[in-house]
């Protein structure tokens, strides 16, 4: 009897392991669903697959006469179990729109779904930033800037 016990403890006690070993937090390969490119008339995003701990992206925005005005990129990485997104624009020329990066932290995930928040540890250009992606073609920027304005720019997928 006093064996049957020791198992069944062991092997509770394995379970739990297994489980907390399962429970972390979000990983970079989570974002897969963000790979590929994405378009509208006014801007366009690369997304890189999901590798090593990283995910970047290039972004170009154009003005309406189709002229590119805007150079961003972006990396969003693991670190502290969980992501963090920086992200840097510059003007035609490579000349950058302020000194530094924006540093933002996750504050939610879910299925196709992500939304990061400014740290203020650099840059203030914008105060929360979130993708998803709500059909397999649709990708959504949703965008709040530091005066509480909010809109979404929708991009098609580029084949």
């Amino acid at each position: 009897m006093r064996r049957t016990l020791f198992v069944l403890l062991i092997a509770s006690l394995l379970s739990v392991t297994a489980a907390a070993a399962d429970n972390h937090g979000p990983r970079i390969e989570d974002l897969a669903w963000m790979t590929g490119t994405w378009s509208s008339p006014q801007l366009e995003e690369n997304w890189a697959i999901p590798k090593n701990g990283s995910m970047v992206a290039r972004v170009r925005g154009f003005s309406p006469d189709g002229t590119t005005n805007m150079i961003e990129l972006i990396s969003i990485e693991e670190e502290n179990d969980s992501l963090v997104l920086r992200l840097k624009q510059w003007n035609p020329g490579m000349e950058p729109r302020y000194d530094g990066f924006l540093v933002m932290k996750l504050v939610e995930s879910k299925d196709r779904m992500i939304k990061f928040e400014d740290t203020g540890e650099g840059a203030t250009v914008l105060a929360k930033l979130g993708y998803s992606r709500p059909a397999d073609d649709k990708f959504v920027i949703s965008i709040e800037t530091p005066t509480g304005q909010s809109f979404e720019i929708t991009l098609d997928a580029v084949k």
